[in-house]
């Protein structure tokens, strides 16, 4: 090592390469502390949407059972049958901190006993009232899947720029603070030389 001549010029660009590392660092620790703050928020979110389905559904279930004592379960299952309008997703994106996220638009998901291929005078309003809540069990598990959905893309993003922080810390900004100590020691070694040789030239 003894024989690396480094230069002033390489000094400098040194300095300016950890100056810009540095820089990186901070954006990149705003960025995934923001992320985990984002992350907690939809969190909360995805506990109450998955509260808010479980709740839906055991709803539709009671209302299912009372139509099933009511008409029968084979009258039921050709009713199932007659159902002609499946519940229509428009998938979306959003963007949260950089990181995109889906966003599920529904549509046709709660429709009118008329548009759903039985006649009125074929069921009972117990029927309608099953259906009505399995309607808006689907409409929970689409709430339920862009959140769950954001949760894990974030959490990819959290974990991906962990790493780059911390490669920044423990390595990248470390390596090169190291490279500029040696750096400097070597040019002030070199500098002692050189006025040591001129002492000797004149003396």
């Amino acid at each position: 090592m003894a024989d690396i001549k480094p230069t002033r010029s390489e000094l400098m660009k040194l300095k300016k390469k950890i100056k810009l590392a540095q820089s990186g660092y901070n954006l990149l620790k705003k960025k995934r502390d923001g992320l985990i703050l984002e992350f907690f928020e939809i969190m909360k979110k995805a506990k109450t949407a998955r509260q808010e389905l479980v709740e839906e559904y055991r709803n539709a279930l009671e209302k299912l059972n009372v139509a099933r004592v009511i008409e029968s379960d084979l009258k039921l299952n050709s009713l199932a049958l007659a159902m002609k309008n499946n519940p229509q997703l428009n998938l979306g994106s959003k963007n949260i901190m950089g990181v995109v996220v889906p966003k599920i638009e529904t549509h046709v998901v709660h429709s009118s006993w008329k548009d759903r291929g039985y006649g009125f005078l074929d069921t009972s309003a117990t029927v309608d009232e099953a259906v009505q809540g399995y309607e808006g069990v689907v409409e929970k598990i689409m709430q339920v899947a862009e959140v769950e959905t954001s949760l894990k893309k974030l959490l990819q993003e959290i974990e991906k720029t962990k790493r780059r922080v911390n490669a920044l810390e423990f390595s990248v900004i470390p390596k090169m603070k190291q490279e500029e100590r040696f750096i400097k020691f070597r040019l002030e070694e070199m500098e002692r030389e050189n006025v040591f040789r001129l002492k000797r030239i004149k003396g």
